[in-house]
C-alpha cells in the first residue's frame, strides 16, 4: 500500500513545500521513487471484507471514479497552495464550477451572481441553472449596496470570479462573503485568472475556491483540468456530486499537472513581472484606447486589488484597440512573439479575442453591456524576455498609424 508522507513541514517557506507537498512513499520506505508513479488502474484489489470494510471506512482506493492515488497527490498540493482543508480535481475547470454550484443548489433556490464571468460559466448560471428550477440573478460585484440589494431570502450561493474574465474587474472577497454569510449563503469564488500566488480567496472568507488547473496552474498548456477547495464538510458535499456525474480527472493528467504545479510560482513571479511592465507599456501606446489591468493606478478597482494581492496583480490584461477588423488583423499577424490561443495562463503569452472565444454566446447588447466590445484583445503574459515582449507589441501596433 501507498500512503502520503506526514512529515513536519510547517517551518518551511511555500517554494519549498510546493515541490514536496502530494509526495508519496512505500509504507516500508523501500525503493522509493523521486517521481510519484502513475496509477492508471481501474481498480484496486483486496483479499478479505475486512479489508473492504476498513477501506470504505478509511476513504481508500477501490474504483477510480471514486479515488485514485494521483487525483489525491494533486489535491493535496491544490489544498495547501489555497490554504483549504481538502481539495478534489476534476476533468475540467467548468466541471469543478458546476459541480459545485450544482451541489450547493436544490430547485427553488436562488444564485446571486457577479454580471461578468467566464462566458460558459455565464451560459451554464443564466441558461442552464433555471431550466432546473433555480433563480438567478447577475449583478455587477464592484457594486456592494446592489450586491447587498440582491440578496433573497432563498439565496442559497453566491458566485463570482476574483478577477472577471476578460474585463479584469476585481472584486472585494471579503465584503462579499460577509454579504453572502449574512444572508446564510456560500460563497463561491473562481481564483483561476489570479491563483494562490496572488491571493488566498478561503483567508478572506469565501467557502469554496474553484480553479481551472487547465492555466496558469499546470502552466503548460497540456493538461485540461480543474478544481474545488474547502472545508471537510463542504468537499463531502461536492465529492458526492462528482461521483454521480462522473467529472473526475483522469490519473495520467492528474499526474502532468502536478509537475507543472511544482513551477507554478517561479512561473508567476516572471508572468506578474511581465504582465506590469506590458500593461504599462500598452496604456502609454497611442494607438491603446485603454488597457485593464489590477496594477495599473488607472484600474477602476486598484485600491481593491492593493489590499487583497500579496505584491503582484497576475499575468492577465485586457486592452481596446480601434474597432478596425483589418487592422486587428494586421496588428496580430505583426506580432512575432505572442501567439493567439483558446485558453490562457501557459508559460507562452497568448492573445484572444472575447468575442469570438470566450463570449460568443452572449449577444452583442449582452456583451457591449459589460465592456466586451469588439476593439477588446484579452492577454495571457507569458515568460518571455520582458523587453522582447514589449518591443514586439508596440511594433505591431503600428498598424493603427497606416
Amino acid at each position: 500500500m501507498y500512503l502520503n508522507v506526514k512529515t513536519n513541514r510547517s517551518g518551511l517557506d511555500r517554494r519549498t513545500r510546493i515541490l514536496e507537498e502530494g509526495d508519496i512513499v512505500n509504507d516500508r520506505r523501500v525503493d522509493t521513487p523521486i517521481n510519484p508513479p502513475i496509477y492508471l488502474s481501474t481498480a484496486f484489489c483486496v483479499d478479505t471484507l475486512d479489508e473492504l470494510r476498513d477501506l470504505y471506512n478509511e476513504k481508500g482506493y477501490s474504483y477510480i471514479r471514486t479515488r485514485n492515488p494521483n487525483r489525491n497527490m494533486l489535491a493535496e498540493m491544490v489544498s495547501y497552495l489555497e490554504g483549504g482543508e481538502e481539495s478534489l480535481t476534476f476533468s475540467s475547470g467548468m466541471a469543478a464550477i458546476t459541480t459545485a454550484i450544482t451541489a450547493n443548489l436544490e430547485q427553488g433556490d436562488h444564485i446571486l451572481a457577479d454580471d461578468t464571468l467566464y462566458g460558459e460559466a455565464m451560459t451554464f448560471i443564466q441558461k442552464v441553472l433555471p431550466s432546473y428550477g433555480v433563480q438567478v440573478s447577475m449583478v455587477d460585484f464592484t457594486d456592494l449596496e446592489t450586491v447587498r440589494a440582491s440578496i433573497r431570502p432563498n439565496t442559497k450561493v453566491v458566485y463570482s470570479e476574483v478577477v472577471a474574465n476578460p474585463t479584469i474587474k476585481v472584486i472585494d472577497v471579503a465584503a462579499v462573503a460577509e454579504i453572502a454569510h449574512t444572508a446564510g449563503a456560500k460563497f463561491i469564488i473562481d481564483n483561476t485568472f489570479t491563483t494562490s500566488f496572488v491571493i488566498q480567496p478561503l483567508k478572506l472568507g469565501a467557502d469554496i475556491v474553484v480553479n481551472s488547473l487547465t492555466k496558469f496552474a499546470n502552466g503548460h498548456s497540456d493538461v485540461c483540468a480543474g478544481a474545488v477547495t474547502s472545508d471537510t464538510e463542504n468537499i463531502a458535499l461536492v465529492h458526492a456530486r462528482q461521483l454521480l456525474v462522473g467529472s473526475i480527472l483522469d490519473p495520467f493528467s492528474a499526474y502532468l499537472c502536478q509537475r507543472g504545479m511544482r513551477t507554478m510560482d517561479v512561473r508567476l513571479e516572471r508572468q506578474c513581472k511581465n504582465a506590469a511592465a506590458l500593461a504599462e507599456a500598452l496604456e502609454a501606446s497611442p494607438y491603446v484606447e485603454k488597457v485593464l489591468y489590477p496594477g495599473l493606478k488607472s484600474h477602476p478597482q486598484k485600491e481593491a486589488a492593493d489590499k487583497q494581492f500579496k505584491g503582484a496583480y497576475g499575468a492577465m490584461l485586457s486592452f481596446y484597440m480601434p474597432e478596425d477588423w483589418p487592422a486587428i488583423n494586421q496588428f496580430m499577424h505583426q506580432l512575432r512573439v505572442p501567439h493567439y490561443a483558446m485558453t490562457l495562463g501557459g508559460y507562452r503569452t497568448s492573445l484572444s479575442y472575447p468575442i469570438m472565444s470566450t463570449h460568443p454566446g452572449q449577444t452583442k447588447e449582452e456583451r457591449d453591456a459589460i465592456g466586451i466590445t469588439e476593439g477588446m484583445m484579452r492577454v495571457s503574459v507569458g515568460m518571455e524576455d520582458t523587453q522582447d515582449l514589449v518591443n514586439d507589441f508596440l511594433q505591431a501596433l503600428t498598424v493603427f498609424n497606416r
